[in-house]
């Protein structure tokens, strides 16, 4: 009896296996560089000195964790998000929209509360730590404003850093297809049908 292994199912499964392994390779490759940005942040968050604000894109990153100050010429706006406070409930952050002097933007988190309702804030000058927000950035102030609770501070050790389990998973995958295939052609061999 011969024991033949069909050559399109057998390609498919090689290549599916190997692309998840290179997947895996690729998490690997992630985690390290999620590593060192991470390490990056941590460092920064130590420099005590101030920062400019960010106002391009470009210079979004190398602000981040740092403290810095603005001053709110005019308040756009203030909506509420989810937020924690400094002592991890949960509740809203109230985020200012506000024009700087120069008439470059500025997201202000001004603070926590466990109400949905704006403050009243007029704006002026305001010290805290660049956040991340989306695509942009924003200063979570500190002192928190208008009479709000201090929120949580940015932490970059709150940033997940998921690759090496992504990759375990990728491996596993690329693992139970070959199996999975083994065993079918096992079945296949052993068969009534297939002597």
């Amino acid at each position: 009896m011969t024991r033949r292994v069909p050559l399109l199912p057998t390609l498919i499964v090689l290549v599916a296996a190997g692309i998840m392994v290179a997947l895996g390779f690729w998490q690997l490759e992630r985690r390290a560089e999620k590593e060192a940005l991470l390490a990056t942040y941590a460092r920064a968050a130590a420099i005590d000195a101030e920062t400019a604000w960010p106002r391009e894109p470009a210079d979004y990153a190398a602000a981040l964790y740092r403290r810095a100050s603005v001053t709110c010429a005019r308040v756009e706006g203030i909506e509420e998000v989810a937020g924690r406070s400094s002592e991890g409930r949960s509740g809203w952050a109230h985020v200012a929209r506000c024009r700087l002097a120069d008439g470059s933007a500025a997201a202000i988190a001004l603070g926590w509360s466990d109400r949905p309702y704006p403050p009243v804030w007029r704006g002026g000058p305001v010290t805290g730590i660049v956040a991340s927000a989306g695509k942009g950035v924003r200063l979570v102030a500190a002192p928190a404003q208008a009479g709000l609770a201090p929120l949580a501070a940015p932490d970059p050790a709150n940033i997940p850093n998921n690759h090496l389990s992504y990759a375990v998973q990728w491996f596993a995958f690329a693992a139970t297809a070959l199996v999975i295939y083994v065993l079918a052609l096992r079945r296949r061999w052993t068969s009534p049908s297939a002597r």
